[in-house]
């Protein structure tokens, strides 16, 4: 099976490289700019949520090599070698096929998204993404394996349905990634700006908005890249009931630091709410 380089780099070291540089960027935007201060953003406590976090994208890594082992790109590499999918069928090759490509994988990430709230059984498992207490771009990472290698399954369908350019897969991956991390940061943009950037990309104050505790808000701005999404589906929200300093992150049902333990987190997914929540606060933890 051919390889896939960008910038005459190996897939692993472009991903490597732009992981490593794009959260380096966004900590330093952190550290000169925070949006929020609060004090689950800042001492002993985010040090415990950094730990957790980074440690839950290391386990969603090597679940992932170990279950799916060709990832998204192998899986793009392996249609091309066998000539599955309705690009190269209709003949559109190039860029055009690649644009496509990007666009329509951005599309099935937000609608796989729109489902893991929708949808009982993944919620309980998306939920350990929604329980951090703050958010920075580590949240970004934190997600439990299972989502990670269901998610892959799910990309890997539409890229060989697609026949997706292994170069625009490769390219899609790394900007979804820094994407979330972008928006996920706790760094502070101009009003002005942030209101041009959101119309074509999901902004930190925009994608802010999607971590609230208030389910309204919750179950909108389900965007990680393209904005227009949550816009034509009619599931934009463009500002918190409690304003963007005092907007209330993280999960009703789980206000402490629990959140922010490594064994805890990974066990949320086979977790039921505290007895003591009113069931109108918990959040689709029955059979829709």
């Amino acid at each position: 099976m051919d390889k896939v380089s960008l910038f005459g780099l190996s897939e692993p070291t472009a991903r490597l490289f732009a992981f490593g540089f794009i959260f380096a960027v966004m900590a330093l935007a952190e550290l000169i700019a925070p949006r929020l201060e609060r004090r689950e953003l800042a001492g002993a406590l985010k040090t415990r949520r950094w730990v957790t976090n980074l440690a839950m994208v290391i386990f969603s890594s090597i679940a992932l090599r170990l279950i799916f082992p060709l990832a998204a790109v192998g899986t793009a590499l392996w249609a091309q070698s066998n000539n599955f999918g309705l690009l190269p069928m209709s003949g559109v090759s190039g860029w055009l096929a690649g644009l496509l490509a990007f666009v329509v994988l951005d599309f099935v990430v937000w609608l796989e998204h729109v489902v893991s709230h929708k949808w009982h059984l993944l919620w309980r498992i998306h939920r350990t993404h929604h329980a951090d207490t703050g958010i920075d771009l580590t949240t970004a990472l934190r997600f439990h394996p299972l989502e990670i290698v269901l998610s892959m399954f799910w990309k890997a369908l539409v890229i060989i349905a697609l026949g997706a350019p292994p170069l625009a897969v490769l390219v899609f991956e790394i900007v979804l990634n820094g994407a979330a991390m972008f928006n996920h940061a706790n760094f502070k943009i101009p009003h002005r700006i942030d209101r041009v950037l959101r119309w074509l990309i999901v902004t930190p104050d925009m994608h802010r908005i999607h971590h609230s505790t208030e389910r309204e808000e919750t179950d909108s701005n389900y965007g990680f890249n393209l904005s227009i999404w949550d816009r034509m589906f009619a599931t934009y929200t463009h500002q918190p009931r409690r304003g963007d300093e005092n907007i209330e992150i993280g999960l009703k049902e789980w206000r402490d630091e629990a959140p922010s333990g490594l064994v805890w987190s990974l066990a949320l997914p086979f977790r039921s709410p505290p007895a003591t929540m009113p069931p109108s606060d918990i959040k689709n933890d029955t059979a829709a």
